[in-house]
């Protein structure tokens, strides 16, 4: 066994290098029209390039979780929702990820009170905002985030995994 000489704790490994990528995602759901909020990812967008997902991003360092999903939501469709009233939907680990790879987790909120009419704030990034009805849901969907948005319009299960072996 070694023993350490100084009163210095043995060096670890950078955070960043190690650490699972945190992700908030956002269903805004109508449960009086039985619509969601969806996107569809532009040409231009880092991964996904035409397929549909959810509002979803990357949490600040420092950032809650809640304050993430809000920011994103706000973003990327102009709707905006309170931290005390989003719900945990669903949970994602991924093994692997265009910008995360160690792995990622994202924590998918439903909302069901929101101000404001979707809208795309950032053309660069996708084509379009707007509501899709729950019942038909296009097929063209990022895999993670459409299995979490399918999870939760049936009841569950809450967790998911992706790309563990």
């Amino acid at each position: 066994m070694t023993q350490q000489t100084d009163d210095q704790p043995k060096a670890l490994k950078p955070a960043l290098e190690s650490m699972t990528l945190l992700v908030a995602a956002v269903i805004v759901h109508d449960k009086a029209t039985n619509r969601v909020v969806l996107l569809q990812r532009s040409e231009n967008a880092k991964f996904a390039q035409g397929m549909w997902d959810l509002p979803v991003g990357k949490s600040d360092p420092g950032e809650p979780i809640t304050e993430t999903a809000v920011r994103e939501l706000y973003e990327e469709t102009g709707l905006t929702v309170k931290p005390e009233s989003l719900k945990v939907a669903h949970i994602i680990h991924g093994a692997w990820g265009v910008e995360a790879p160690n792995g990622f987790l994202t924590v998918v909120f439903a909302a069901h009170e929101w101000t404001g009419e979707p809208e795309n704030r950032e053309p660069r990034k996708h084509s379009q905002v707007r509501w899709v009805n729950a019942n038909a849901i296009p097929e063209n969907f990022v895999e993670t985030t459409s299995s979490a948005l399918h999870r939760y319009l049936a009841g569950g299960p809450d967790v998911s995994v992706d790309g563990w072996r």
